[in-house]
């Protein structure tokens, strides 16, 4: 029998978070949050800095308490019943957590036992573990040694210990290359089809693209936006027209004879010379089918017209006013709440 709550639709939800409250004196970084994430999903939780995601993970891993509201993980009071909770949960923060003095075997063992598994289980399962995230050679030096992917995967492996049903990622992939980002990927890919419930902080849109089934904006402590990527999208409002002619010499005269339609509302076309095509914002079918006729009236050849949503970088600020952040920023992507805590 399960401990989870269901959703309209039936599905079992992992994590139910209902008026969720936190303040920092006069700061609320959280201001009555609601989510639900449904089980065996990645939930990506996008915000800019200071938005509250830190304490919300916070929260929900029972390392703060709130000040109001009530949330629920893997069926388990996050007030009143921590030590079960925790039992059913994993946690990987922005920063790797393991010991850097002792070597990376003995992390994970060490993290088994504290989780009460019996020593050969313990053993058994970092052996596992090291193999999964390609560590069994480094298992034996220790982590001090270890470049900052490393420890990244064994900060993840030291996650994924327990077992849990629920894991935790703040921001996992902050400073790492490319190469190692792309790797954590994969391996949070394989958590969820293994059957983890995954909730995901995160600044890149790229990263939420990559792993999130579902989206939860955050804002000044507050949720701005949630739902699917496609519907965020169509949520934030327009599409574009993307019109590419046979012939790139009629590039500009076909975006001036666009421009020259007269539409209400339509704005400004733009001429796209790296892909050889003519951009149209749209807003409505009504626009769709005067600018495709205008075209087709032109007698043009075309290669192609294609509608396309916007990115959700471009979702991500028209919500929060701010530009997402890429992996190339050099500032932090720590939470300001964490400096308050």
């Amino acid at each position: 029998m399960t401990r989870n709550d269901k959703d309209p639709r039936g599905e079992e939800i992992a994590v139910s978070v209902r008026g969720l409250v936190k303040h920092y004196g006069e700061t609320k970084a959280l201001d009555g949050v609601d989510l639900e994430v449904r089980e065996g999903t990645v939930m990506g939780v996008l915000g800019p800095n200071g938005a509250g995601k830190t304490t919300l993970v916070r929260i929900l891993s029972t390392l703060l308490a709130p000040d109001a509201g009530r949330a629920t993980v893997a069926g388990f009071d996050v007030v009143r019943q921590p030590r079960m909770l925790r039992r059913v949960i994993g946690l990987t923060g922005q920063y790797a957590s393991v010991d850097e003095k002792i070597p990376g075997w003995e992390n994970l063992y060490m993290i088994g036992r504290l989780l009460d598994l019996p020593r050969r289980d313990a053993r058994a399962r970092a052996d596992e573990l090291l193999e999964r995230f390609s560590l069994t050679e480094a298992a034996r030096r220790p982590v001090s040694t270890y470049s900052g992917g490393m420890r990244r995967r064994l900060d993840l492996a030291a996650s994924m210990i327990g077992r849990p049903e629920v894991l935790f990622l703040d921001e996992p992939t902050t400073g790492l290359d490319p190469r190692t980002r792309n790797e954590v990927w994969a391996e949070v890919k394989a958590m969820v089809g293994d059957g983890v419930t995954v909730l995901l902080t995160t600044q890149y849109m790229e990263e939420a693209e990559q792993l999130a089934s579902e989206l939860t904006v955050v804002d000044r402590g507050t949720v701005i936006a949630n739902g699917g990527i496609e519907e965020l999208k169509a949520k934030v409002g327009g599409r574009t027209l993307r019109i590419r002619p046979a012939d790139p010499l009629q590039l500009r005269p076909l975006a001036h004879a666009l421009d020259g339609l007269g539409l209400t509302g339509l704005a400004a076309t733009t001429v796209d010379t790296e892909r050889g095509s003519v951009l149209v914002p749209i807003l409505s079918d009504e626009q769709l089918t005067a600018v495709t006729g205008a075209v087709v009236a032109r007698g043009l050849t075309i290669s192609s017209i294609v509608t396309e949503l916007p990115s959700l970088d471009e979702v991500f600020l028209s919500l929060t006013g701010r530009r997402a952040s890429t992996p190339q920023d050099t500032e932090s992507a720590t939470d300001r709440e964490e400096v308050a805590v």
